[in-house]
Order: structure tokens, then C-alpha cells, then sequence
């Protein structure tokens, strides 16, 4: 999905742009799970961008340790994943860069979102948060994008890589895997915050030393981000 949404693309444009902010040369990418784009975001940055010396941090509260000790044993200086639990809404103040949060934020209750924001302000750290929806839908009709996202599993998993035996037994033979994609892309869809929610966790955040800038991309699907700078570190 990410690929087929340009995912990546949004990206570099979003993390180059608060990179200038960061004091290090680096991304803390928070929620990490498998990776999902940040590693492709990471190398494009390096590779025509002229940040060779980028790192690439991946964290998660519940660590992916078998992406994690495939990272960790490849020997890279570029890339590594913590295999300590880390919390977005209190990362370690020796993880220093900038924090990125692609399609996770949703999941946080409000009350642990503003915290997220809050700490990255209080650590003078720049954050990208970025959605692959706006959640413009109207939030009853929710349970509409069930049948269509169920009926795209199929369509999608022979571009998956890699692909298993076990993902076409479950797609094709026995379609447990588009009933949980469906599930999950359509209420992460109306969990989603919007621009009006994020005014609301960012009340009384605002500062001379600290700034934020919110929007959509349009383009295949409207997506939404959150921008934070530290205006010392610039």
C-alpha cells in the first residue's frame, strides 16, 4: 500500500524539509514494526539528497525482533533497530534526530498523542507524523470501505515482497487475511485524527522556540502530516 500510494515519495520531501532542524544527522522512526517505508525514505535521502551520513533509527514499543536481528546482524553503521521497548510518548534523550510516526499515530489515544507532541517539543526534537488519510469521510459511514478494501486484498498480495505460501493460503484459499485488512484500513481510517484534532492536541504548544505546520497531500489518496521544528537547533 505504501508503494502503490506513494508513500515513500511524501516522505522524503516531508523529512528532508525538518531535517535542517534536527542537531543530528539522523531518523528516529517510532512505531517502526516491519519498517514499512522508512528504509526505502532513508536510502532515496542518501542517495539523491547528499546525506550519506544519514542514520536510520527503528524503534517500537513491542520491537519486530526478527526484522530486528536481520538489521542488526547485517553490520550496517547506517541502519539499526532497538530491541528495548521504546516509547514514543517518552523516547530516550540519547536517541536524538528526527522522529518520524507514518500511519501510527492514529492508534494513540488522544491523551498519549498530545504527549508524543509534547515531548518531542519539551527534547527540542523535530517530528514528521505522517497519515495516509485525512479522515474527510463522514465517521458514520465508517463500515463503507469494508467490501472495497476486502476485495483490493486480493489484488495487492501478488505485489507483496516477499510473498508467501502462507499469505496465498490465507488470501486465496482462505480469505482470513483481506477480513483483517479490510478491518484495519477501514477503522484506522476513522480513527484517524484530523486537522481540526490536531488544533486540539496542539493548544498552548505553540512557541517562539517551537513550531508546527499541518496539511494534506493530495494526489492518489489525500494524506495527512504534522510537522514539528525546533527553531534553536536551526
Amino acid at each position: 500500500m505504501h508503494r502503490l500510494l506513494g508513500t515513500h515519495k511524501d516522505l522524503v520531501e516531508l523529512v528532508n524539509k525538518v531535517m535542517a532542524y534536527a542537531p543530528k544527522l539522523a531518523i528516529i522512526d517510532l512505531c517502526s514494526g516491519s519498517g514499512g517505508a522508512m528504509l526505502a525514505v532513508a536510502e532515496t535521502l542518501r542517495a539523491e539528497y547528499r546525506l550519506q551520513d544519514l542514520t536510520l533509527i527503528l524503534t517500537d514499543l513491542y520491537p519486530n525482533k526478527e526484522l530486528a536481528h536481520q538489521i542488526n546482524t547485517r553490520g550496517s553503521s547506517s541502519v539499526a533497530y532497538v530491541t528495548k521497548p521504546i516509547d514514543a510518548a517518552n523516547v530516550p534523550p540519547d536517541l536524538v534526530g528526527v522522529r518520524t510516526m507514518v500511519c501510527s499515530f492514529h492508534h494513540m489515544p488522544p491523551g498519549t498523542a498530545r504527549n508524543i507532541l509534547v515531548n518531542a517539543k519539551e527534547r527540542k526534537q523535530p517530528i514528521c507524523i505522517y497519515e495516509i488519510s485525512d479522515n474527510s469521510f463522514p465517521i458514520s459511514l465508517w463500515w463503507v470501505a469494508l467490501p472495497l478494501n476486502f476485495i483490493v486484498a486480493f489484488f495487492i498480495t501478488p505485489l507483496v515482497r516477499p510473498l508467501t505460501w502462507q499469505q496465498m493460503i490465507f488470501t486465496y484459499l482462505l480469505p482470513i487475511i483481506p477480513f483483517f485488512f479490510a478491518w484495519d484500513g477501514a477503522v484506522s481510517n476513522a480513527r484517524t485524527y484530523t486537522l481540526h484534532d490536531l488544533d486540539v492536541l496542539l493548544e498552548g504548544l505553540g512557541a517562539d522556540d517551537y513550531r508546527w505546520e499541518k496539511g494534506i497531500i493530495g494526489g492518489k489518496a489525500k494524506k495527512m502530516y504534522l510537522l514539528g521544528f525546533p527553531m534553536a537547533n536551526q
